[in-house]
Order: C-alpha cells, then sequence, then structure tokens
C-alpha cells in the first residue's frame, strides 16, 4: 500500500505569521506552488494558500472599507468654502508642520510615499497572519494515500501537512497524488471471487 511518505514533498515552502502578502505572493508563484505552511520556529501555526490571499484582495477588511469612504469624503467637500483668510493661516502649530514639511528630506518624503502606498496596497499593509488559515490539515508518514484523499475531499483543501507529533516532516498535495496515480503507483484492489483485480 502506497503511504504519504512514499510520494511527500520533503523541501517544504514555509512562511512566517510576519511574512508581508506581497513576498508571500512572490515566493509562491516563484516556486510554482499554491499554498504553504506558517510556521515560528519550528511549529506550525496555520497555512496559507493563493486562494486565501484572492479572498482577503476580494473583501477588503473594514479599515480599509473605512478609509476608502474618508478619502471619497474629503474629495467630496467643496473647495469654494475654504478662504485664504482662515484662521488656521495664522495658526502657529500650522505654520510649524508647514515649515517642517518644506524642509524634509528625502528620506521623510519616501516614508510618507509608503505610508500612503500602503493605505491603497493591500499587499504592503498586511502579513500572512492577516490571511492564513489556522486550522491544519495534517496526517502522519504512514497514512496511506487513500486516507489523505478522503481527507482532502472531506476538508476541500488541495494540500495536507505530513507531521510526526508536532513536527513536520513534509507536505502532500493533489499534484503528488495526480502523479503516483499517471505513474501507476497509487492503485486500488478488489477482491472478486477470491483474486485480487485492479480498479
Amino acid at each position: 500500500m502506497l503511504r504519504l511518505r512514499d510520494i511527500m514533498t520533503t523541501d517544504v515552502l514555509t512562511v512566517s505569521p510576519s511574512t508581508s502578502l506581497q513576498e508571500a505572493a512572490d515566493v509562491l508563484v516563484s516556486r510554482h506552488v499554491g499554498g504553504a505552511p506558517v510556521v515560528v520556529g519550528d511549529r506550525v501555526v496555520g497555512v496559507v494558500s493563493a486562494t486565501d490571499i484572492l479572498a482577503f484582495l476580494a473583501s477588503p477588511p473594514i479599515e480599509a472599507t473605512e478609509r476608502e469612504e474618508e478619502r471619497e469624503s474629503d474629495a467630496d467637500a467643496d473647495p469654494s468654502t475654504w478662504q485664504p483668510d482662515d484662521p488656521l493661516d495664522d495658526d502657529p502649530s500650522a505654520r510649524f508642520f508647514a515649515e517642517q514639511w518644506s524642509a524634509a528630506d528625502a528620506d521623510v518624503i519616501e516614508s510618507h510615499d509608503e505610508s500612503a502606498r500602503a493605505d491603497r496596497d493591500p499587499f504592503a499593509a498586511y502579513t500572512v497572519d492577516d490571511v492564513m488559515t489556522r486550522s491544519v490539515q495534517a496526517l502522519p508518514p504512514t497514512a496511506d494515500v487513500w486516507t489523505a484523499v478522503a481527507r482532502m475531499r472531506e476538508a476541500d483543501v488541495h494540500r495536507l501537512l505530513v507531521m510526526e507529533g508536532d513536527t513536520l516532516v513534509g507536505i502532500v498535495t493533489t499534484t503528488n497524488i495526480a502523479r503516483a496515480l499517471g505513474d501507476g503507483r497509487l492503485v486500488r484492489r478488489t477482491f472478486v471471487f477470491g483474486r485480487a483485480r485492479r480498479a
């Protein structure tokens, strides 16, 4: 019987919860994988997939929506109501910040640009921890492949972590299973009249 240890990938790509969404997306694309375990040290704390990232981007968090609404309401303000002789122009603190900003060096301006970009770009403002799936689907390396197929189907996932206790030793994906099937290594035998027959 074919076991997970026979088909699993042992060179497992992992990411940390603090990895930015941009970094996570880049590494998933460059390694041609659809997801990765999320680890802190040697401890698995979740799994992040391309689907998790896309779902997050498709429904922005509430705070991002609120920021967008604020920008829209600011844009809707009537500029004709502003008067050049508003009392704000005589406010010393306003004058102080205006003077400081005009003397700002490139680092300050770049920092401001980065925070403004983070406001518009969820890849810059959020991390793997914001999107990862915390419930991990895992089996031991001794589990048979058909058990993994059933678990993947039940959980509606494309990957299972292969773990010995709390230690990550590999990963099995639908690609690993398809490869084993295509190579003729994954067969299910049924018995008819006492003789084995390949199904």
